[in-house]
């Protein structure tokens, strides 16, 4: 086996069947929707992207309560799905015979791409460009043995748990400032009144700040890309018995040991504010896993809730692009400007905001699909590839 282009042997896990796995759709719904609860005060508060660099904690009780249930969670939900996805493409060019990572490679590179107008046209916080630089590392790792994998999965927990650990000691020892996390007026201005190209040129100015995220994570990214691999070869997305006592333990565990974890640590203020969002998230979102998957197990006959979500989770880079545009367009000053309007009225405001971009959504997305099979920047994508 060489190190490029391997005939993939049999993968390893459940028997592939071609069929999707209805639980991926909804959790990925989940991970779509609950990545905007964390966004969406990124975009309502001031000085919006760049704000949220120099806020970071949470104040007041419904944002603090939002940041327990969200802040992180849903996004390392996201990147563990994203495993499972790479997984799933791997046990395709299985019994295909296909050589890999092959063509993958530049379905990774178009991500990139994609990721990258996304952070310049509609939002910093983009998730896309780290997501492809780390898909493909893990692609190539997934031609190694099973043993290579776990200890590069451990070892990747190991080194980002050390750098959480510097950099959340960093902050501890370090002394307090007089600015409160306030934001420079000039960038306030910006985002409630300045132009659509002015926003961008500031992204691109700050891109090495702005871009930082990914940087810093890379190793979380490695680790939950892998452990998505994991959990979708054990079994732990079916509907059998195994997916189901799979499912038990990882609610248990999760919930048990993430929830009073971010609790603490969100409440532990703005120097734990790291801990909070990149180590003990990743449990709750363990948990999450557990959570949804039992509430699934006991749904007889979908409503309108699980529809929707499942129709998200199928159409989830559109959705996920598309609820970033419809924040920027409500929120901002080249928009309806909302932000800087109900600043003072409190957080109902950005409650109802999130919500009814979900309702949008998830209503959007179903009946889009009652025409289409794909999501339309998934089928940009496969247009792209087969070209």
């Amino acid at each position: 086996m060489t190190h490029t282009d391997a005939r993939v042997p049999q993968a390893l896990g459940p028997p592939p069947t071609g069929r999707r796995l209805p639980l991926l759709d909804v959790l990925r719904g989940a991970a779509i929707l609950g990545t905007l609860m964390t966004n969406v005060w990124i975009f309502t508060g001031p000085g919006a992207e760049w704000g949220a660099l120099a806020s970071g904690s949470s104040t007041g009780a419904v944002e603090v309560t939002f940041s327990v249930l969200a802040n992180g969670k849903f996004l390392s939900l996201l990147t563990i799905l994203f495993g499972v996805g790479l997984a799933i493409q791997y046990a395709s060019a299985a019994r295909r015979g296909q050589p890999w990572p092959g063509r993958y490679r530049w379905r990774a590179l178009f991500l990139f791409g994609e990721g990258t107008v996304h952070f310049v046209l509609v939002f910093a916080w983009d998730v896309l460009m780290g997501y492809a630089v780390t898909a493909l590392l893990v692609a190539w790792l997934l031609t190694r043995s099973e043993r290579a994998q776990r200890r590069v999965m451990w070892w990747a927990a190991g080194l980002h748990l050390t750098l959480l650990g510097l950099l959340t000691a960093a902050l501890l020892t370090s002394p307090d400032t007089d600015d409160g996390g306030t934001v420079s007026p000039e960038v306030v201005d910006l985002y409630a009144h300045g132009g659509y190209l002015d926003q961008i040129a500031f992204r691109l100015e700050n891109a090495v700040a702005l871009r930082m995220e990914p940087v810093l994570t890379f190793f979380l990214l490695v680790f939950l890309f892998l452990l998505g691999v994991r959990l979708f070869r054990a079994g732990a997305f079916g509907a059998d018995e195994t997916g189901r006592r799979l499912r038990s333990r990882l609610l248990a565990w999760g919930l048990g040991l993430g929830l009073p974890l971010n609790v603490a640590a969100t409440l532990g203020g703005p120097d734990l504010f790291v801990l909070a969002r990149y180590g003990t998230a990743p449990l709750l979102a363990v948990g999450y896993i557990g959570l949804i998957g039992a509430v699934v197990d006991r749904v007889r006959r979908p409503g309108p809730l699980l529809t929707g979500l499942t129709s998200v989770g199928r159409t989830a880079l559109s959705g996920y692009v598309l609820q970033n545009v419809l924040c920027v367009l409500v929120c901002y000053g080249i928009g309806l400007g909302l932000a800087e309007r109900f600043g003072d009225t409190g957080p109902w405001w950005v409650v109802g905001l999130w919500a009814a971009i979900c309702a949008v959504l998830m209503a959007g997305s179903t009946l889009w699909l009652r025409r289409f099979s794909t999501g339309p920047l998934e089928a940009v994508q496969k247009w792209a590839l087969r070209h």
